[in-house]
């Protein structure tokens, strides 16, 4: 039978730990720089290990994390088998999370690998995304963030007007209008009758230098996600998105870069509890039926669109609408968990119509075709 070297990896930005083992033999432990010489090195004595071993299997694991998936793509070149395990589905006791350093998480990893390897028990590995996916993933959030900054600074500047107990003019309208950024600057910045010191005036005006840096980056932004829809991979899918009353161009975008691959969803419920909209579950003994709030786990990038997209169909959608009362008329006070409803229900509606389109050509590029024909 042929042997299998089974290694556990706690990756850092600067360290690996290793715990290596052949089938059941007792593991050793060894430390490599986390740089690319180390990389390699560790690669190259990986290979010679199992050539000395009669050409064993070679399966590395590592947990997900900031780091990425470039150690799991040089393995794989590297023609070495490896997992990328999900953090929240290994289990730690209470007493492991207060006593936790790398060797024993390197330990734990081989653990899991090596019930996997022998006994066939699940790996709780995270699925990996092709490096066109991951690519198309830095754009798109990095167009969030520039959202969620800006939102920060608008916050700063109504938090600069309140403790200086200064109302917006009546007649610059509501919101961050045309006429409102006008009366900040013209009034309150540049005016000597401003009722702002001068340190505040100073503060307000690059408050308002970054508001405008940031809106321009993210206009930027925006013409290259619209390149990106129109690419074929997402094209269609888009399109059958955006025609769901209250999704827009990011929350179908999000959906489809975040969820990569939709066909990897064999049902619903792995849907919802992949976006973590399915309950948590409180079920031993005589409680058979206890469940608890969402798990809150996968994207919450995810989730932060499905909750803007469920509100605006709430409001426009006539359907929508009716079932999201009748979930409310039940409990008045937890008007929570209709949104959580109205979430998971747009989501799967997403998933279906996306699994169906994704990858194909779009009903424009089909028009343009037939029309060029």
């Amino acid at each position: 039978m042929r042997k299998v070297i089974m290694i556990g990896c706690d990756l850092h930005d600067k360290t690996m730990l290793l715990k290596i083992a052949t089938d059941r033999q007792e593991p050793s432990t060894r430390s490599v720089k986390n740089t690319q010489t180390g990389r390699v090195a560790m690669i190259r004595d990986l290979k010679a290990l199992a050539a000395a071993a009669g050409d064993a299997r070679v399966v590395f694991v590592y947990e997900a994390s900031g780091q990425g998936f470039g150690l799991y793509d040089e393995l794989t070149d590297a023609g070495i088998e490896a997992h990328v395990l999900a953090p929240t589905k290994i289990a730690r006791s209470q007493r492991q999370a207060s006593q936790k350093t790398d060797e024993k998480d390197a330990q734990q990893l081989l653990e899991l690998l090596r019930a996997h390897i022998l006994a066939g028990n699940d790996l709780p590995t995270v699925w990996i995304p092709d490096a066109t996916t991951r690519d198309d993933r830095e754009l798109v959030r990095t167009r969030l963030d520039i959202a969620e900054k800006g939102t920060r600074l608008k916050t700063q500047i109504q938090s600069l007007l309140k403790r200086n107990y200064i109302r917006r003019k009546a007649s610059s309208g509501t919101g961050w209008t045309r006429p409102f950024r006008r009366w900040l600057k013209s009034t309150l910045c540049e005016s000597p009758e401003s009722p702002l010191g001068p340190r505040s005036q100073a503060t307000l005006l690059s408050l308002l230098r970054q508001l405008e840096s940031l809106e321009e980056e993210q206009k930027t932004l925006d013409e290259q996600i619209f390149a990106l829809i129109a690419e074929d991979r997402y094209a269609a899918a888009y399109e059958e998105l955006t025609s769901l009353c209250g999704v827009g161009v990011l929350t179908a975008i999000v959906f489809l870069t975040e969820l990569g691959d939709l066909s990897r969803f064999a049902n619903r419920r792995q849907l919802a509890a992949y976006l973590g909209l399915a309950p948590r579950s409180f079920e031993s003994g005589n409680a058979n039926d206890r469940k608890g709030h969402i798990t809150r786990q996968g994207s919450s990038r995810v989730r932060k669109m499905l909750c803007q997209a469920t509100w605006s169909r709430v409001r426009h959608d006539s359907d929508e609408k009716i079932a999201y009362q009748r979930i409310v008329a039940r409990n008045p006070k937890k008007k929570k968990i209709a949104v959580v409803a109205s979430m998971r229900r747009l989501a799967v509606r997403m998933w279906h119509r996306g699994r169906e389109f994704q990858g194909k050509p779009s009903r424009r590029m089909i028009l343009a075709g037939a029309d060029a024909g």
